[in-house]
């Protein structure tokens, strides 16, 4: 049997479930265990900084934990880049400040505050006085995907039929219908978040772990194990099948 990779789902600024997942898998496998984190690490929750730089300081400590750049991630970089820009995978009339996206949270969780007659470059330029550089700088530096063995971690999915190496950021992203919607074998075990759910899901072809943190639920870890699949809970390991 393979060794065991965990992965945690999207956190959306939920710090406190998110050190709750780390201390079950940490249960399960050991303070060295090896951590994928699916993105989207901030917008909608009260703590998106706290979140961050629990992993900032996970991964510059040598922690095994490989975090993925979620869709909101994206926009919390392109906004804190030199000239802030939306994402162009974002809806017409929509962008990080829009309620549904959340990224009014993620400032406040910093001490920027924003209202009606905010303008961009006023909390631009406030961002970018108070945002840790650090914070920023790993953020911007987050990888698309990850893979291992027959499992490959990726934020919102692939292309199907697409090789690896050709798949674009804008779907690893933001894919939606034509990855969920598609019932043939990939070359792995897609292991994604992005579509929350109630709880997680076992496709066959894929695992979906966003079980809704952004709303309030509880943030989901899992250990793979080869393809074989369990979620943890407070009692221990319950299998995921498809």
């Amino acid at each position: 049997m393979s060794d065991p990779i965990y992965a945690i789902g999207d956190i959306h600024g939920q710090k406190t479930m998110l050190e709750d997942a780390l201390a079950r898998i940490e249960a399960d496998g050991g303070p060295g265990a090896p951590v994928v984190f699916l993105g989207d690490l901030v917008d909608r929750g009260p703590d998106s900084a706290g979140v961050i730089d629990l992993l900032q300081k996970g991964v510059a400590e040598g922690r095994n934990w490989t975090v993925l750049r979620g869709n909101h991630d994206r926009m919390y970089s392109y906004f804190m880049g030199d000239l802030p820009r939306p994402d162009p995978q974002v809806l017409l009339g929509m962008d990080w400040f829009s309620d549904r996206i959340g990224g009014r949270t993620t400032l406040a969780s910093y001490g920027i505050e924003t209202g009606e007659t905010s303008r961009y470059h006023q909390v631009h330029s406030e961002a970018r006085a108070m945002i840790p550089k650090a914070h920023v700088a790993f953020m911007a530096g987050l990888a698309a995907y990850h893979q291992v063995g027959d499992l490959l971690f990726a934020h919102a999915g692939i292309r199907p039929e697409v090789p690896l190496a050709e798949q674009s950021e804008d779907d690893l992203c933001w894919i939606r219908h034509a990855f969920l919607d598609y019932e043939g074998a990939h070359p792995w075990l897609v292991v994604h978040g992005h579509t929350p759910q109630k709880a997680p899901v076992h496709e066959g072809n894929r695992v979906n772990l966003d079980s809704g943190a952004g709303y309030g639920r509880p943030i989901t870890a899992a250990v793979f194990e080869g393809t074989e699949v369990h979620v943890l809970e407070e009692r221990g390991r319950r299998a995921l099948l498809p």
